[in-house]
């Protein structure tokens, strides 16, 4: 952990960043990943793309899945297994932020489960269930 309590591990992709993906902070150790309304990501006029809520919520599952192996001391490939949305009302043009929980890290596999909110978080605009294959690297041989 560095000196403000942020890992030091890269928790977002590639993909993530494109999106306009942020971690925006931690909360007991978990990161809560943010999302502004950008045109790129917008679906019907004023509102995100199902896509983009979507595409928040499976990047903050695997940012938490990337901390808890890296605090772990182990690297892994995670590979979607299925991921399960439920949208539960239109995520508005306005930050979009998503904090996930493991339910079950396994040798081989993981459950996650994910909320996303905007201005009241007991009012989530959705949320997620998500297992995920762990393809553990091998410790290299001397």
């Amino acid at each position: 952990m560095t000196e403000t309590g942020e890992p030091e591990i890269d928790l977002l992709s590639h993909y993530a960043r494109s999106l306009g993906i942020e971690v925006s902070g931690f909360e007991d150790g978990v990161p809560v990943l943010c999302v502004s309304g950008i045109d790129a990501i917008e679906g019907r006029p004023g509102h995100f793309h199902g896509g983009a809520t979507s595409g928040l919520m499976e990047t903050a599952a695997y940012a938490l899945l990337r901390l808890a192996l890296h605090e772990r001391g182990e690297q892994a490939q995670l590979k979607p297994i299925n991921i399960t949305v439920q949208f539960l009302a239109a995520a508005k043009k306005a930050p979009l932020f998503a904090k996930a929980r493991i339910t079950k890290l396994g040798r081989r596999s993981a459950n996650v489960t994910v909320e996303a909110w905007q201005e009241e978080r007991d009012r989530p605009r959705a949320s997620a269930v998500m297992n995920v294959m762990i393809a553990r690297s091998e410790p290299e041989a001397d």
